[in-house]
């Protein structure tokens, strides 16, 4: 399953409860303000830092540079909106808004 998550995790808790429900394997995709849970050394990497031993883990670029974030958590994955629609196509996928 591809989990989206577009909400800073600083602003709801739709990145935890997307990792409550999240299944070993299942791909986690941040767009949009959701790219900011990827930032490294913040009070809400440990989540991703956890997550990412057993699932891939991906942010969009696009997202990424319009925030000015690049100093990300170890094996975040960075994905073009192209890719993204490659996970689409892949993935039964759920969104967390």
């Amino acid at each position: 399953m591809l989990h989206t998550v577009n909400k800073s995790p600083f602003q709801n808790s739709s990145l935890e409860d997307c990792l409550r429900v999240a299944q070993k394997g299942d791909v986690i995709l941040l767009l949009e303000d959701g790219v900011y849970a990827a930032s490294a050394g913040t009070a809400k990497s440990s989540l991703i830092e956890k997550v990412v031993k057993q699932n891939a883990v991906y942010a969009i670029e696009a997202d990424l540079k319009a925030r000015g974030l690049g100093n990300l958590i170890k094996d975040v994955g960075i994905a073009s909106y192209g890719d993204f629609v490659d996970l689409v196509e892949k993935h039964t996928a759920h969104a967390w808004l």
